[in-house]
Order: C-alpha cells, then sequence, then structure tokens
C-alpha cells in the first residue's frame, strides 16, 4: 500500500467535499454515507483537516464542513500533512530510520525514486484536479429545504 488508510480518506472526504456546492456546508454523516467512509473514521479525520485549517466547522441547524480555501489552492500534499502521513525525503523504504546517499540501504536507489514522485504528485495537484471526477457524488441529496430531519441537530466542530 503506497498510502495508508487515513490518507485515503482523507483525500477522498476532502475530494467529495469539493464537489458539493461551493460554500454549502455538509454534514459528516452525510459525507460518510456518500463517500463510503466510517462515520467515527471520517469524524476524527474531518477533526485533524479543520486544524489543519482546509476545512471550517460551522455548527447550528445548516451546520456541517466546508473548504477553507479554493479547491486550486488546496493540494494533496496540505491534505497528507494534515493526517501526518506525507512522504519524507530521507524515509528508508525498508522502514530503518534515515538512510540517505551517504549511508544508503539497499532500496534506497529505487525508493527514493518513486518517493520522489509521490512528493511531486502530491505537490503539483489540487482538489481542482480531481472535483469534477467523482463519480456523482450527492445523488439524491435533498436540498437544505427539503431536509427533514431534526432541525435542532447541529454539527460537531473538528
Amino acid at each position: 500500500m503506497l498510502i495508508s488508510q487515513t490518507s485515503e480518506y482523507a483525500l477522498r472526504a476532502m475530494a467529495w467535499l469539493a464537489s458539493a456546492p461551493p460554500g454549502e456546508p455538509v454534514r459528516s454523516r452525510d459525507l460518510a454515507a456518500g463517500s463510503g467512509i466510517p462515520l467515527h473514521y471520517l469524524s476524527k479525520i474531518l477533526r485533524r483537516l479543520v486544524l489543519a485549517e482546509l476545512l471550517v466547522s460551522q455548527k447550528g441547524k445548516r451546520g456541517g464542513f466546508v473548504l477553507a480555501r479554493p479547491v486550486h489552492e488546496i493540494r494533496f500534499l496540505d491534505i497528507l500533512a494534515a493526517v501526518d502521513a506525507y512522504p519524507t525525503h530521507g524515509r528508508c523504504g525498508f522502514g530503518w530510520g534515515e538512510c540517505d546517499e551517504l549511508n544508503p540501504c539497499s532500496m534506497h536507489d529505487t525508493w527514493s525514486e518513486l518517493n520522489g514522485k509521490i512528493l511531486s504528485w502530491a505537490a503539483n495537484n489540487t482538489l481542482a484536479d480531481v472535483q469534477s471526477k467523482v463519480p456523482d457524488p450527492w445523488p439524491g441529496r435533498p436540498s437544505r429545504s427539503q431536509d427533514s430531519e431534526n432541525p435542532e441537530e447541529s454539527e460537531e466542530p473538528g
């Protein structure tokens, strides 16, 4: 696995939020149901994304989560960093701490090449690159005016 489950879920959640109407808060349970991420796990990820200032949490009847910045300003690297899962230079592919050109492990050259490509991908791609590619992210989602669920319900901040 090249990225952790947490990384995958964070990227998926942010892509789904990027596909929501701009500025319209999305409740965590709607995001969990639509994206297939377990709600409890998603809540922890959303909290980290709020702390990283990638999301804004809004309380109240019309509460939920919205992107804190425009989609073209949120890089995959920012998302991975928010969940402490971004690839780093100098990390050993075998997990033996740090290795470098002077003290390489047996996998150093090939691992460095792959790691560099992952870093480049994460640094050079934004939510704008995937925003329109999320397959029908909100099918059948009622508008807030049609939502007849508990009007007193509020979204917990992240």
